[in-house]
C-alpha cells in the first residue's frame, strides 16, 4: 500500500487497484480527526461511545474526499456472516442490515465500511467494471466471506475469477492474534494445512494467521491477483484501531471503495 495525506487525512491506497477517477479506494488511518482518546482521532463509527456529532465530523472528512457525506454512501451493519449484498446509488444513506460484503456494478455507488483487527476485503472487475467490500474476522475468515463475495460477482456479474483483483486490508497478524480452543478448532475445520495458518510463535497458544486466511480463501475461489497490505493493526495502533490492542476501548477505521460516474 501506498501512503496518502490531504488536509490533516492519512490514508492508504493499494498499488494494483486503480486510481483512474471511475473507480477509486482509501483505507484511512485513525489520524487526522476530532475525536478524543480512546477514540481518537478518525473515529467513523457509532458503535462505540464517541457522539454523533464528532463521528458525523469525521464523516464528513472522510467522505468529502469522493465528493459525498453519510447519505451519499452504502453503508453496512456487520454480522461477521457471509451474506453478500448487491447495491446500487438506490441504496445510497443506507444501512444494508445484516451482510459483510457489498458488490455494484453501477456507477456512481461508493462502498463504506469500518474495521478495528477484522480484514477489510477489496475486489475489482475490470472487464465487467464491478466492485466488492468486504468485512472477514476469523468468523468471516473460516466461513469463507472472501469466497462468498467472489462467486455472487460471478453470479451477479459474470466475473471471471482469474481476471478479478484483490486486496486484503490492514487487519490483526498473526504476531499478536493469540487464539483459544473456539478458533482453533473452527480454523481446523475449515482449512487444508491448518498449521500454517495456527503458528505457535514461541507462546502457549496458537495465533491466527488471518491475512493469510483471507489470501487463501480467495485463491481458493480462482483469484490470482491478491495484494496484502502487511500492516498489524494491533502492532500499529499509532495509525490504526485495535480492538484486541486496546482491549475494546478504542474506534473504527474506514475503507471507502468507489465506482463513479
Amino acid at each position: 500500500m501506498k501512503s496518502f495525506e490531504h488536509d490533516d487525512l492519512h490514508y492508504f491506497r493499494f498499488e494494483t487497484l486503480p486510481g483512474n477517477g471511475t473507480v477509486t479506494h482509501a483505507v484511512f488511518s485513525r489520524r487526522g480527526g476530532v475525536s478524543p482518546a480512546p477514540f481518537d482521532s478518525l473515529n467513523l463509527s457509532m458503535s462505540v461511545p464517541d457522539t454523533r456529532e464528532r463521528v458525523y465530523a469525521n464523516r464528513r472528512r472522510v467522505y468529502g474526499l469522493f465528493g459525498r457525506d453519510t447519505d451519499t454512501v452504502v453503508h453496512a451493519h456487520l454480522v461477521h456472516g457471509t451474506a453478500v449484498a448487491r447495491v446500487s446509488p438506490a441504496d445510497n444513506g443506507t444501512w444494508v442490515e445484516h451482510f459483510d460484503g457489498l458488490i455494484t456494478n453501477q456507477p456512481g455507488t461508493v462502498l463504506s465500511m469500518n474495521f478495528a483487527d477484522c480484514a477489510p476485503i477489496f475486489l475489482y472487475d475490470p472487464r465487467h467494471h464491478a466492485i466488492g467490500l468486504g468485512h472477514a474476522g476469523w468468523r468471516g475468515a473460516v466461513a469463507d466471506l472472501p469466497g462468498a463475495m467472489v462467486r455472487a460477482m460471478v453470479e451477479q456479474f459474470g466475473s471471471d475469477p482469474a481476471n478479478l483483483v484483490a486486496a486484503v486490508g490492514p487487519c490483526i497478524g498473526s504476531c499478536c492474534y493469540e487464539v483459544g480452543d473456539e478458533v482453533i478448532d473452527a480454523v481446523r475445520a475449515a482449512f487444508a494445512e491448518p498449521d500454517g495458518l495456527l503458528p505457535q510463535n514461541g507462546g502457549p497458544q496458537p495465533h491466527f494467521d488471518l491475512p493469510e486466511a483471507n489470501r487463501r480463501n480467495l485463491a481458493a475461489a480462482g483469484v490470482r491477483a491478491i495484494e496484502l497490505s502487511d500492516y498489524c493493526t494491533a502492532c500499529r495502533t499509532d495509525l490504526f484501531f485495535s480492538h484486541r490492542a486496546e482491549k475494546g476501548r478504542t474506534g473504527r477505521f474506514g475503507t471507502v471503495f468507489a465506482l463513479e460516474m
